[in-house]
C-alpha cells in the first residue's frame, strides 16, 4: 500500500539570501503556469538516504509556489525490500539479480500499492526501482508519469535491466543524474537533472565552531583533535572499510587523528545491518574509530556538527549515483576527498574544491596534505562552498522540476 508522508512548511522567500535573484524569478515564472497542478511523489522510505532528504524540502517548496503536492511511500514486508536491494545493486552492476520468487513479491506489492493510489493527479513522479511498477498496474489515470532514477545504471546487470525496461517505457519521461547513467534500451524520453541539498535544513544550516565542538564532544571527540569523517550508509559501494584503511595510514604520521563513520540505517536497506557489522569488525578495538548511526541519536544536527568540526571529509565511494554527502561537505566549506566515480567528479573539482581518489593509499595521501596545509585547505573549502552555491542547492532543483512539468504539460 501507499502511505502519505507529512512534511512541514518551507518558503521560497527564505532562500533569496542564499541563491541568485534571477533563479528565484525564474522559479516564480515557471510556477505561474502550473498553479493548482496536482503532483504526487512516490518512493520507498521517508528517512535514511538522499531521496527522502530531497523530498522533505522539494515537496513543501512545490506547495509554496502553488502546486498541490503530495508524497507517499510504498509500504511492504521485509522480503520486498530485500529483493529490491538486490535489484538496486544489480542496476549498479552486481552480478546477482532477482529470482522468480523475488520478482513475484516485487510485482505483488507494486500491484497492491497501485490499487491504493486513489485521487486524481496531473503528474506522478516515481523515485527509483522499488515503486517502478505502480505505473504498469495503475494505468495512466490521465496523469503524466515520470520515473526518477537516482542510481548509476551505466553498466547494469542485463538480466535485471531487460526485466525492468518494459515497465519503464510507458513513462512519459525518465530522469537520470548523469548522461552516462541513462539506461540503454529506454524507448521513452529521458532528461538529466542533478540532485541538490537544502542549505537551510538542520543538516546544512550554519553552525558556529563552538556549537559544533559542543555537539561532537558529546560523542567523545575532543576539541583540536584532528578528525577524519565519512557520512554515508553502511554499504559496500561506499567503501567504509577502505576509509578505515586510509585512516590507519594517516595515523602513522598523525598519531592523534581520529576517524568517525556516521550513517543512517534505512528501512529499505536490510543489507545495511550486515555491512555495518563488517565495518565494526574491520575497525577492531581501535578506540579512535567512532562508528555511529541514527540509533545512537545521531540526527541531522549531529551530522552537521560532525561535518562542520571535521578536518578531512571523505566520500570514498566505488560506485555512486550522485553522492549528496559531497555537496553537504563542501557546503560546510571543507576540503573533501571523494571517489573518482559517478556524480562525485561533478561536485569535486580535483585540486580546487577537493580531491578525487581511487585507492585507500591516495585517500591517505590527500588527507595528510589537508592536515599539513591548513591555510590552503581552508581556501579549497571556500571554493567548494561557492561551487555548491552555484550548482547544487534545492532552488535550482525546484526550477528544473518545474521546467520538466511545464514541458510535459504542453
Amino acid at each position: 500500500m501507499l502511505q502519505e508522508v507529512h512534511v512541514g512548511h518551507k518558503s521560497l522567500a527564505d532562500y533569496q539570501s542564499v541563491v541568485a535573484r534571477n533563479l528565484v524569478d525564474e522559479i516564480k515564472s515557471l510556477a505561474e503556469g502550473l498553479k493548482g497542478a496536482r503532483v504526487l511523489h512516490i518512493n520507498a522510505t521517508s528517512f535514511g538516504g538522499g531521496v527522502a532528504e530531497i523530498l522533505y524540502t522539494l515537496v513543501p517548496l512545490m506547495r509554496d509556489v502553488g502546486l498541490d503536492t503530495e508524497w507517499r511511500v510504498i509500504m511492504a514486508p521485509q522480503e520486498f525490500y530485500e529483493g529490491t536491494k538486490y535489484m538496486h545493486n544489480a542496476l549498479q552492476g552486481n552480478a546477482t539479480g532477482l529470482d522468480a520468487a523475488q520478482r513475484e513479491i516485487y510485482e505483488t506489492h507494486n500491484r497492491i500499492a497501485a490499487e491504493s493510489l486513489g485521487g486524481s493527479f496531473d503528474f506522478v513522479i516515481v523515485h527509483d526501482p522499488q515503486p517502478l511498477l505502480i505505473r504498469h498496474f495503475a494505468g495512466d489515470q490521465g496523469a503524466k508519469w515520470v520515473w526518477r532514477c537516482h542510481i548509476d545504471t551505466s553498466t547494469p546487470n542485463q538480466d535485471v535491466a531487460e526485466y525492468l525496461l518494459p515497465y519503464i517505457t510507458p513513462y512519459d519521461m525518465s530522469i537520470f543524474s548523469m548522461d552516462q547513467y541513462v539506461l540503454s534500451g529506454i524507448q521513452s524520453p529521458t532528461r538529466v537533472i542533478l540532485p541538490a541539498i537544502d542549505p537551510l535544513s538542520t543538516k546544512n544550516m550554519a553552525l558556529s565552531p563552538e556549537d559544533a565542538d559542543y555537539v561532537v564532544n558529546q560523542f567523545g571527540v575532543e576539541p583540536y583533535t584532528p578528525l577524519m569523517l565519512q557520512i554515508s550508509r553502511f554499504d559496500p559501494w561506499k567503501d567504509p572499510l577502505g576509509v578505515i584503511d586510509a585512516y590507519r595510514m594517516v595515523k602513522e604520521s598523525f598519531a592523534t587523528v581520529r576517524l568517525a563513520l556516521v550513517g543512517s540505517m534505512a528501512t529499505d536497506d536490510p543489507e545495511g545491518w550486515s555491512f555495518f557489522t563488517k565495518t565494526v569488525e574491520h575497525a577492531g578495538d581501535d578506540s579512535d574509530i567512532l562508528i555511529l548511526t541514527n540509533l545512537n541519536n545521531v540526527g541531522n544536527l549531529e551530522v552537521n556538527a560532525f561535518q562542520s568540526r571535521a578536518d578531512v571529509l571523505i566520500q570514498k565511494s566505488t560506485r555512486e549515483g550522485f553522492g549528496l554527502t559531497v555537496s553537504e561537505a563542501l557546503w560546510k566549506a571543507k576540503p573533501t576527498i571523494g571517489g573518482d566515480v559517478g556524480g562525485i567528479p561533478v561536485q569535486i573539482q580535483d585540486g580546487e574544491t577537493g580531491f578525487l581518489v581511487d585507492t585507500s593509499e591516495k585517500c591517505a595521501e590527500r588527507a595528510k596534505w589537508i592536515l599539513d596545509n591548513p591555510d590552503e585547505a581552508k581556501a579549497m573549502g571556500r571554493a567548494g562552498k561557492e561551487h555548491v552555491r552555484a550548482h547544487f542547492l534545492t532552488p535550482r532543483l525546484l526550477r528544473d522540476y518545474l521546467a520538466l512539468l511545464t514541458d510535459l504539460k504542453q
